[in-house]
């Protein structure tokens, strides 16, 4: 993590000054007055509903050794070591650019509509056989967290692999500003966002902001599947373009996938040699190509790639398998939704083989705008009635996956609940020994309270 001088400090934030001993050091810095804040730098953030000066005494009495102060904020105390800024969230952003530039090591960034996390522990899982790495813990992919994440940063990391999400434009722009990534991935170009971003034009632009900071001569990797990306790179000239995906015409394609019970299997045409990742989903082999290009641009040896994604841990609630009632298994993919991540959950349940019958429980998908209905029910007309055996829905949103499931299955094969009790209770009526249940929505769903219900304790 960051250990500086209070001087050294006010010389890595713009328009800083220092109310207090140069010579003395925090280490760390933290934004949340709860946090053991001993030696630490305390940050008061300040945004609508809340104000983290209020909080600088006890960020005090907790053990910082200083915070940073807004010039024009009232009753500023007289007694402690401050440094005063213009901004407290601008300027925490300046002193993770300035610290990422005093660090000597390499940044991947990682962005996508959909695949992100995953993508970022496989890059993290991959890297690390060969590297000291660090990289994005939990949602710390925003213009707070990754700032952060920086700030953690030990400084022998030799890569530093950084999650960047959105909600709107020029945020991207702003992360990689921030961090000035070597390499950036996008994974791919969703449906997550159109309420705010009203097209996946804009979402693809929106996408591409991650070559803002990304350095001369570094390589963009990115899904040339995707003819709104490929439509937009010849733009870039000072970078290496690197395309991964289903089609022989990308640098990186799959030769050959297999869907195994406990992961899945593939070849990719740079190696001779199969790979196995822990984890289900076609969609998962194009994130391993994305990581293996990743992997090739930064000297990864194929061995050490291989053995990467063989050991791949991945974060909670990523396609996360686990024992069910009744000798069932569940499949945890609840983190969250968009249609194509929906679809994809979709045929890796229908792909699966060895079990008895398939169930599945799908959610609300979110923030997809005016077209939200119709793209509900196109989830649910993607099911294919002879692969999976029931269909679950939870919310108002999901009545409409439940319509479009209807149009595939019988009425007796489809349940649409509101009221996640009454889910529960149906999906346990029906369970039996060897049977599949894949759970999957938008996070504000909450799916993680069904999966806990009907996973064996």
């Amino acid at each position: 993590m960051i250990n500086r001088a209070l001087g050294d400090i006010e010389r890595m934030i713009k328009n800083a000054e220092l109310h207090g001993d140069a010579e003395l050091s925090i280490q760390g810095v933290s934004i949340n007055s709860r946090d053991d804040l001993h030696g630490k730098l305390f940050i008061p953030i300040k945004g609508e509903r809340f104000n983290g000066h209020e909080f600088v005494a006890d960020a005090f009495q907790k053990g910082a050794v200083a915070c940073l102060w807004k010039k024009d904020e009232p009753n500023k105390p007289s007694d402690v070591p401050l440094i005063l800024v213009d901004d407290t969230l601008t300027a925490l952003q300046q002193l993770a650019h300035s610290y990422r530039h005093e660090l000597k090591l390499k940044v991947v960034g990682v962005t996508g509509s959909n695949g992100k996390t995953s993508t970022k522990d496989m890059i993290f899982s991959v890297l690390s056989t060969e590297y000291k790495v660090e990289k994005t813990e939990g949602n710390f992919n925003n213009h707070i967290g990754l700032p952060l994440t920086v700030l953690k940063t030990e400084e022998d990391t030799e890569i530093l692999v950084l999650e960047m999400g959105m909600s709107g434009r020029g945020e991207i722009e702003l992360l990689s500003k921030i961090a000035e990534p070597d390499v950036a991935v996008i994974t791919n170009i969703g449906e997550s966002h159109l309420q705010d971003l009203g097209s996946r034009e804009e979402i693809a632009e929106a996408k591409l902001e991650i070559t803002a900071g990304l350095k001369a001569g570094g390589s963009l990797i990115f899904m040339g599947d995707e003819p709104l990306l490929q439509e937009r790179i010849g733009r870039y000239t000072d970078i290496k373009l690197i395309s991964f995906g289903q089609e022989e015409t990308n640098e990186y394609y799959p030769v050959f996938i297999k869907q195994e019970s406990n992961g899945t299997s593939f070849t990719c045409n740079k190696a001779s040699r199969p790979f196995f990742i822990p984890i289900l989903g076609r969609h998962n082999v194009f994130n391993s190509l994305a990581t293996l290009a990743v992997s090739q641009v930064l000297n990864i040896t194929w061995e050490n790639a291989i053995r990467g994604l063989s050991q791949l841990k991945m974060t909670k609630m990523r396609a996360e398998i686990s024992s069910g009632i009744k000798g069932s298994t569940i499949i945890n993919d609840a983190y969250n939704a968009s249609p194509t991540s929906m679809k994809a959950a979709i045929q890796l349940l229908q792909d699966l083989e060895g079990y008895k019958r398939k169930f599945l429980i799908l959610g609300d998908m979110l923030e997809l705008g005016d077209q939200e209905i119709p793209f509900h029910q196109e989830v649910g007309r993607a099911i294919d009635p002879t692969k999976i055996d029931y269909v679950f829905t939870f919310g108002e949103l999901g009545k409409q996956i439940a319509t479009g499931a209807t149009a595939q299955l019988t009425d007796k094969r489809v349940f649409s609940f509101t009221n996640k009790h009454e889910l529960i209770e149906s999906v346990e009526s029906k369970l039996n020994e060897k049977d599949v249940v894949l759970v999957k929505a938008s996070r504000g769903m909450r799916l993680e309270e069904v999966v806990e219900a009907l996973s064996q304790k």
